[in-house]
């Protein structure tokens, strides 16, 4: 929890949390079936993280949980819409809406992914990869720079778990956001089961993959589980699903991950199969112990 030295008042008098950056604690995804309890038992835990969509309306029940919640803990806010790797501009209409989202909040995080959901007037339910050349590169850090322009504050980029590389690719994933990096100014979010789970579908190191990120701009750590599946050659396939605990792999992941950045706000997602809050505030404590683990290390 936080000290009342991080509040601030509003016009109203309520106090929130003054904008900045995330606790290196772990966090939770927010979740409807878990408002009450939020409200009832004020767990122990660094933030919480809405999805922006989800909340890009005027009123309801949603905004009213998340505003009792808000005002006692840190907030991140992540995108799944912008279609930050898509071929045409960014939806300015949507833009719109995230900016007034993010007025109304103040969070202390917002990410998007490196992927792309819409092609002209066609949405997908889906985040979709894009092949990492020169001339993607250059839409996606335009699409960055339109963001930071109109929200006026720096986003992170989440790596995507991938199922297929492109033959027109012409830079390693990690090359092109360590290039993405040093063109926008953007951070990472570093998703350790994303790795985790490109890293077993294309037969690489997963730690040598962490390694090569640019982890001096990791602002973020995202954990998740993933499901088991076989291509259609029979070989091994994750899916990336967030909708089970996460497995003993990705903890091993994520403490050899944190070994290399020192401790870093860290959320457990879990969008499928939600299951009771006792479950999943139990995988925050088990993180929260290895970010203390890292904090001792790194102040050693």
């Amino acid at each position: 929890m936080t000290t009342a030295s991080h509040f601030l008042p509003t016009e109203a008098g309520i106090p929130t949390l003054r904008a900045g950056a995330l606790p290196a604690r772990s966090g939770l995804g927010l979740k409807p079936e878990h408002f009450r309890t939020i409200l009832e038992t004020r767990p122990d835990l660094g933030f919480f993280e809405v999805h922006a969509e989800n909340y890009m309306v005027n009123g309801g029940p949603f905004h009213h949980y998340l505003t009792q919640i808000r005002r006692d803990y840190a907030l991140s806010i992540h995108g799944v819409g912008l279609s930050i790797g898509g071929e045409g501009p960014l939806d300015e209409a949507h833009l719109d809406r995230l900016a007034i989202l993010i007025a109304r909040y103040e969070p202390q995080s917002f990410s998007e992914h490196l992927a792309w959901s819409s092609h002209g007037d066609i949405f997908l339910n889906d985040l979709l990869p894009a092949p990492y050349n020169a001339a993607t590169l250059q839409r996606v850090c335009d699409h960055i720079d339109r963001v930071h322009e109109r929200l006026g504050r720096r986003m992170l980029l989440e790596n995507p778990a991938t199922y297929v590389e492109f033959a027109a690719s012409t830079l390693a994933e990690t090359d092109f956001i360590g290039e993405v990096v040093k063109r926008t100014g953007c951070g990472l979010l570093l998703d350790v089961n994303n790795v985790y789970v490109s890293c077993t579908n294309h037969g690489r190191n997963a730690q040598a993959y962490i390694d090569a990120f640019p982890l001096a701009a990791a602002a973020q750590i995202h954990l998740a589980g993933f499901a088991e599946d076989v291509d259609a050659a029979g070989a091994p396939l994750l899916i990336d699903s967030h909708g089970s605990p996460i497995a003993e792999a990705v903890w091993d992941l994520y403490r050899f991950t944190l070994e290399r950045t020192g401790p870093l706000p860290t959320l457990i997602e879990r969008d499928n199969d939600i299951p009771a809050f006792p479950v999943l505030l139990a995988e925050a404590q088990q993180a929260e112990k290895w970010l203390q683990t890292s904090r001792v290390e790194v102040a050693a």
